[in-house]
């Protein structure tokens, strides 16, 4: 099975300009039917809920991005990785180490 985040290209034509809102709209209607892609899940527009369900359901965190952003390739603040610190991998699930946190937002490594 494959999880796909967004839709760039289809058939030859560039979507990177289209909006994301735009872009995942194609990329549902493109798996809907299939049983080996489907579209990441989303959580809960507003960030608090969206919380709420990160830790409810023991991810790592998740990446806030603007409906109406086009595409860039690196880092923008138009998508912001948002996620608990102190967490590592343990039996191929991702396990809380100490706390909850979350880290700043930026655009260097």
């Amino acid at each position: 099975m494959l999880i796909a985040f967004d839709l760039l290209y289809i058939k030859g034509r560039d979507l990177t300009e289209s909006p994301l809102r735009d872009r995942r709209a194609r990329l549902e209607d493109l798996v809907d039917d299939s049983d080996r892609v489907h579209a990441a899940r989303r959580l809960a527009s507003n960030g608090l809920n969206a919380w709420a369900q990160v830790i409810e359901r023991g991810y790592e965190g998740f990446v806030a991005k603007d409906n109406a952003s086009k595409y860039v390739g690196g880092r923008t603040l138009a998508w912001l990785k948002v996620k608990q610190l102190n967490w590592t991998v343990s039996e191929h699930r991702w396990r809380r180490v100490t706390r909850a946190d979350v880290k700043k937002p930026s655009l260097s490594r």
